[in-house]
Protein backbone atom coordinates (compact mmCIF):
# COMPACT_ATOMS: atom_id res chain seq x y z
CA UNK A 1 0.00 0.00 0.00
CA UNK A 2 1.19 3.65 -0.97
CA UNK A 3 2.02 5.61 1.88
CA UNK A 4 -0.62 7.79 3.37
CA UNK A 5 -2.68 6.84 0.54
CA UNK A 6 -5.48 4.26 -0.12
CA UNK A 7 -4.19 1.96 -2.96
CA UNK A 8 -1.15 -0.03 -4.13
CA UNK A 9 1.40 0.17 -6.78
CA UNK A 10 -0.75 -2.09 -8.72
CA UNK A 11 -3.78 -0.17 -8.45
CA UNK A 12 -1.74 3.26 -9.85
CA UNK A 13 -0.58 0.82 -12.71
CA UNK A 14 -3.87 -0.73 -13.75
CA UNK A 15 -5.61 2.60 -13.02
CA UNK A 16 -3.01 4.44 -15.60
CA UNK A 17 -3.86 1.14 -18.40
CA UNK A 18 -7.74 1.51 -18.00
CA UNK A 19 -7.85 5.30 -18.06
CA UNK A 20 -7.38 5.63 -21.48
CA UNK A 21 -9.39 3.32 -22.36
CA UNK A 22 -12.00 5.10 -20.58
CA UNK A 23 -11.35 8.38 -21.77
CA UNK A 24 -11.16 6.73 -25.63
CA UNK A 25 -14.80 5.39 -25.28
CA UNK A 26 -16.67 8.61 -23.56
CA UNK A 27 -15.13 10.77 -26.85
CA UNK A 28 -16.32 8.38 -28.94
CA UNK A 29 -19.61 8.63 -27.19
CA UNK A 30 -19.10 12.97 -27.38
CA UNK A 31 -18.26 12.59 -30.84
CA UNK A 32 -21.56 10.65 -31.76
CA UNK A 33 -23.25 12.89 -29.81
CA UNK A 34 -22.00 16.08 -31.61
CA UNK A 35 -22.68 14.59 -35.14
CA UNK A 36 -26.06 14.27 -33.86
CA UNK A 37 -26.19 18.04 -32.71
CA UNK A 38 -24.57 18.55 -36.35
CA UNK A 39 -27.04 16.78 -37.60
CA UNK A 40 -30.40 18.65 -36.14
CA UNK A 41 -32.45 20.96 -38.47
CA UNK A 42 -31.55 24.23 -37.35
CA UNK A 43 -29.65 27.04 -38.33
CA UNK A 44 -25.71 26.27 -39.28
CA UNK A 45 -24.89 29.36 -37.08
CA UNK A 46 -26.67 27.98 -34.69
CA UNK A 47 -25.66 24.35 -34.50
CA UNK A 48 -21.64 25.53 -34.47
CA UNK A 49 -21.88 27.94 -31.52
CA UNK A 50 -23.88 25.14 -29.94
CA UNK A 51 -20.91 22.68 -31.01
CA UNK A 52 -18.57 25.29 -29.99
CA UNK A 53 -20.16 25.74 -26.85
CA UNK A 54 -20.10 21.80 -26.10
CA UNK A 55 -16.48 21.08 -26.92
CA UNK A 56 -15.68 24.00 -24.62
CA UNK A 57 -17.53 22.34 -21.84
CA UNK A 58 -16.72 18.43 -22.31
CA UNK A 59 -13.11 19.06 -23.11
CA UNK A 60 -12.67 20.17 -19.28
CA UNK A 61 -14.12 17.02 -18.06
CA UNK A 62 -12.30 13.70 -16.27
CA UNK A 63 -13.54 11.80 -19.58
CA UNK A 64 -11.42 13.87 -21.49
CA UNK A 65 -8.60 15.38 -19.63
CA UNK A 66 -7.23 13.90 -16.37
CA UNK A 67 -4.10 14.79 -14.47
CA UNK A 68 -1.89 11.88 -14.35
CA UNK A 69 -0.30 12.22 -10.67
CA UNK A 70 -0.52 9.88 -7.91
CA UNK A 71 -1.76 12.03 -5.85
CA UNK A 72 -4.91 12.67 -7.14
CA UNK A 73 -6.12 9.18 -8.52
CA UNK A 74 -8.72 8.92 -6.37
CA UNK A 75 -9.88 12.30 -6.82
CA UNK A 76 -9.84 10.92 -10.82
CA UNK A 77 -11.84 7.54 -10.20
CA UNK A 78 -14.21 9.77 -7.82
CA UNK A 79 -14.97 12.38 -10.79
CA UNK A 80 -14.87 10.01 -13.39
CA UNK A 81 -18.00 8.53 -11.67
CA UNK A 82 -19.76 11.73 -11.28
CA UNK A 83 -19.34 12.63 -14.57
CA UNK A 84 -20.62 9.47 -15.61
CA UNK A 85 -17.94 7.71 -17.60
CA UNK A 86 -17.43 5.14 -15.95
CA UNK A 87 -19.20 3.09 -13.49
CA UNK A 88 -18.73 1.26 -9.41
CA UNK A 89 -18.61 -1.50 -11.39
CA UNK A 90 -15.64 -0.32 -13.87
CA UNK A 91 -13.49 -0.57 -10.94
CA UNK A 92 -13.15 -4.21 -10.52
CA UNK A 93 -9.44 -5.59 -10.74
CA UNK A 94 -9.15 -2.69 -8.37
CA UNK A 95 -7.26 -3.44 -4.45
CA UNK A 96 -10.64 -3.27 -1.95
CA UNK A 97 -9.08 -0.59 0.01
CA UNK A 98 -8.94 1.86 -3.08
CA UNK A 99 -12.65 0.70 -3.87
CA UNK A 100 -14.04 1.18 0.15
CA UNK A 101 -12.01 4.55 -0.49
CA UNK A 102 -13.92 5.80 -3.21
CA UNK A 103 -16.94 4.66 -1.97
CA UNK A 104 -16.34 6.24 0.74
CA UNK A 105 -15.69 9.79 -1.24
CA UNK A 106 -18.95 9.17 -3.32
CA UNK A 107 -21.20 9.09 -0.46
CA UNK A 108 -19.78 11.85 1.03
CA UNK A 109 -19.90 13.87 -1.67
CA UNK A 110 -22.59 17.23 -1.31
CA UNK A 111 -24.86 18.10 -4.31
Amino acid sequence: MMQGQRFTEKDWKLFRKKAVDWQEAHMDKLNKEYIELLSRDMNPADKFWELEKRVRKDKKGAGVQLDMRRSVLIDNLVSLIDEGVIHFADLEGFSDELKETVKIFIERRIF
